[in-house]
């Protein structure tokens, strides 16, 4: 193997690392926004913290709330089209 061989072979190497050491930084960024939602952080403040953007942290993060509260108005929904239907 010659000297070139050698410099692209710990090229590869020195890629691998930093591919494992931004995977395990984004893993843990990933989860402290979630973290930080669930402590009632908004994505804009931490969008500010982090330097990305709004919608990227909400994405990543959505609200924890969002869904109960969706699932609260689907059913009331629900109930006022059953007792619109009934009256009718």
């Amino acid at each position: 193997m010659d000297e070139l061989d050698e410099r692209i072979q710990a090229a590869a190497k020195k890629r691998t690392r930093a591919e494992k050491a931004f995977n395990d930084a984004d893993a843990e960024l990933r989860a402290l926004l979630v973290e930080g939602r669930a402590a009632n952080k908004g994505p804009s403040h931490m969008a500010k913290l982090t330097g990305f953007t709004r919608e990227w942290v909400a994405k990543i993060a959505p609200d924890p709330k969002a869904a109960a509260r969706q699932a609260a108005i689907q059913r009331r929904l629900d109930e006022n089209a059953a007792k619109n239907a009934s009256e009718s």
